[in-house]
């Protein structure tokens, strides 16, 4: 019974989580987004520790 009740607890806290995120999120914007793939067209990789040139 304990198992089912931790189950329940976990689910409960998880979706509270998620109904928090949507609510405080900004509103995601198609238009300013990265395309997915970028393959060929310039656009220099960005957003990660790998992209950073590397210190001099």
């Amino acid at each position: 019974m304990i198992r089912a009740q931790v189950t329940i607890a976990v689910l409960i806290v998880m979706a509270g989580f998620i109904a928090f995120d949507a609510v405080a999120a900004d509103p995601l914007n198609p238009y300013g987004a990265v395309p997915m793939l970028a393959l060929g067209s310039g656009m220099a990789a960005t957003g990660a520790h790998c992209a950073a040139p590397p210190p001099k």
